[in-house]
């Protein structure tokens, strides 16, 4: 179970992985030795899977952002694990959910440019034996960030 403190280190540590353990006990009135074994076991019990830092797209070049919204023409667990497979192995498609409703799944993708784009869903998405459909829908602008979990 999480306390309120808890709760709240969660909430500082997804603004600011960086926060030491002295930084974290100033903002919620601990010891940094108490900060620091809360974080730990926070950690420990899976509640944090990791710290990761947080790319600009457009300075890495990565111009054209998606959602690429995938139909398959057959449900089986052949075909779905085919299609996780090309998934995880393409970099430009940066995350990948299945869905209820019309389509199966949903990509979210990072590329260069259109041409890449076009590419990815013409050589790549399209020819694989499980897709019946692909639907991409062109991000012109994020009006929210990625934001922290609410805690």
């Amino acid at each position: 179970m999480l306390d309120d403190i808890d709760k709240r280190l969660l909430a500082l540590l997804q603004k600011n992985a960086h926060l030491t353990a002295q930084d974290l006990g100033d903002a919620l009135h601990l010891s940094a030795s108490q900060a620091g074994r809360r974080r730990q076991r926070l950690e420990t019990e899976g509640y944090i899977r990791g710290y990761a830092a947080l790319l600009d797209p457009e300075r890495l070049g990565l111009g054209v952002q998606a959602f690429v919204q995938v139909q398959l023409g057959s449900h089986g667990p052949t075909q779905s694990r085919d299609f996780a497979r090309l998934c995880a192995t393409r970099p430009e498609i940066i995350s990948a959910w299945t869905l209820t409703g019309e389509a199966d799944y949903l990509l979210r993708v990072f590329c260069n440019g259109l041409g890449d784009l076009n590419r990815l869903i013409h050589e790549t998405l399209l020819p694989h034996p499980a897709v019946a459909r692909v639907q991409s829908q062109i991000v012109m602008d994020q009006v929210k960030p990625d934001a922290p979990l609410p805690t």
